[in-house]
């Protein structure tokens, strides 16, 4: 273990990924700004779906958050080149890990891989070439690192694309009829629009995706099939950054390449003024047990969490309850057809709620299908109308479509969503079976 764990390699791979790595967390940050997504998800609602359980993170003020996006692409800049290296990297995770919190109307799981990734990059000493930390402190210069920084980033993807993979297995995905709806929604787009409405291209899309979720960190791992599994890779990665318009995260997928090939390529191709590390030293660290103990912990959540779904009652894609968190990507469409009514519990008048008088489009769309921010909007109500003097008890009516099915009755209109409690590992018994008609 230890001669596996703790032989140094050369640590091109790191130190070119940490410059990546950084850029992107810049252009990931400041790209928020200029895009609008800051505006539409942070600054123009009046208040944000949180993770529950982390209600005291709440958007800045006026144009706080801009500022904040800001000050996190300095850090994303300061990572790239180096400078304070380990502060940098514990400010951007912290700043990042907290927005990711504080919001969830735009779920995206690139943003919680990112959020894990930064926390991982503290541990890694990823700035000890090339940067300024070194050339300020020239006595932390190395040219090698643990094996076991190479292990954590391969690990971590695996997982990752494991489970995307297994979790398209179902009878949706497998029929083609879930691209079917995504790529109705792209047939507007230049040149590519009509051919992404053909049904063979679907068919290559849901299997291709399969597939390459599968197999593609197994074909990295094998010399043979390297190369081409790293252009499949390309390919694959820029088709959804241009269709599915999804950030930084194709990018990012494309930089972990680095951690696959040989390090001497790495080295002569990007750090050619480096010496190359090849004397496979063994170090054992001071702090060998608790690190050995603090990455067996992670990985077994890493590995878990992601299977919870399976011990709640009903299907994840209809009751969404273990969904977050578990690596599924772009799996289903739904849509939701909600209304809310709150009860005076004195004078029983019935109260019916305009939605676009609270919530933003993008927060309307998610509090008609997603049980958790129905509940939550659900205790916004209730103490919305006790600051009127009021005690309401809070009701909703609401249908929902899985994958262009007919609508079906999801949550139980008798219930006062405002007087029953979340569970976060088990199931609410409020949202209907999802064979109820």
């Amino acid at each position: 273990m230890n001669n596996w764990l703790f032989k140094h390699i050369d640590n091109s791979a790191l130190v070119v990924f940490r410059i990546i790595f950084g850029l992107l967390c810049f252009l990931e940050s400041v790209g928020a700004i200029f895009t609008g997504w800051v505006k539409r998800t942070l600054v123009d609602p009046d208040f944000t779906f949180n993770f529950i359980g982390f209600e005291f993170l709440q958007p800045l003020p006026g144009n706080g958050m801009y500022y904040y996006y800001a000050i996190m692409g300095v850090f994303g800049l300061l990572i790239m080149v180096g400078y304070k290296y380990r502060f940098s990297m514990f400010a951007f995770a912290i700043m990042w890990s907290a927005t990711y919190l504080m919001q969830k109307s735009s779920y995206n799981n690139h943003y919680y891989l990112l959020m894990l990734l930064s926390a991982m990059m503290m541990f890694l000493p990823a700035h000890k070439y090339a940067s300024f930390d070194v050339k300020l402190h020239p006595e932390i210069k190395r040219y090698s690192m643990p094996q076991w920084c190479r292990w954590v980033i391969i690990f971590q993807l695996f997982i990752v694309y494991t489970y995307a993979s297994v979790a398209k297995l179902y009878p949706d995905w497998l029929d083609t009829s879930v691209i079917e709806l995504m790529m109705k929604a792209k047939k507007d787009y230049f040149l590519v629009g009509n051919f992404l409405q053909q049904k063979w291209m679907h068919y290559v899309l849901s299997y291709g995706g399969i597939l390459f979720d599968g197999l593609i960190i197994p074909l990295l791992m094998f010399k043979p099939t390297r190369k081409y599994a790293f252009i499949i890779s390309i390919f694959f990665h820029l088709f959804n950054s241009v269709i599915f318009q999804i950030g930084i995260f194709p990018y990012l997928s494309l930089a972990f390449s680095l951690f696959f090939f040989p390090a001497e390529k790495i080295q002569s191709l990007f750090l050619k003024k480096k010496l190359f590390y090849n004397s496979k030293e063994i170090i054992i660290p001071k702090l060998k047990t608790p690190l050995i103990v603090v990455f067996i912990i992670y990985f077994i959540i890493q590995i878990g969490l992601p299977l919870r779904h399976h011990f709640i009652k009903d299907h994840v894609l209809w009751t969404e309850e273990g969904h977050r968190l578990s690596w599924r990507m772009m799996l289903r469409s739904k849509s939701g057809q909600t209304s809310y009514w709150v009860e005076n519990k004195d004078t029983k008048k019935r109260t019916y709620i305009n939605l676009k008088n609270y919530l933003s489009k993008k927060q309307i769309s998610s509090v008609s299908s997603k049980p958790d921010m129905m509940w939550q909007f659900a205790q916004r109500l209730k103490q919305d109308f006790k600051k009127k003097g009021e005690d309401v008890a809070v009701y909703v009516e609401s249908k929902v479509s899985v994958n262009g099915k007919p609508y079906k009755i999801f949550i139980n209109p008798d219930i006062d969503m405002a007087s029953v409690e979340w569970h976060v590992f088990n199931h609410s018994d409020w949202i209907l079976p999802q064979k109820e008609e």
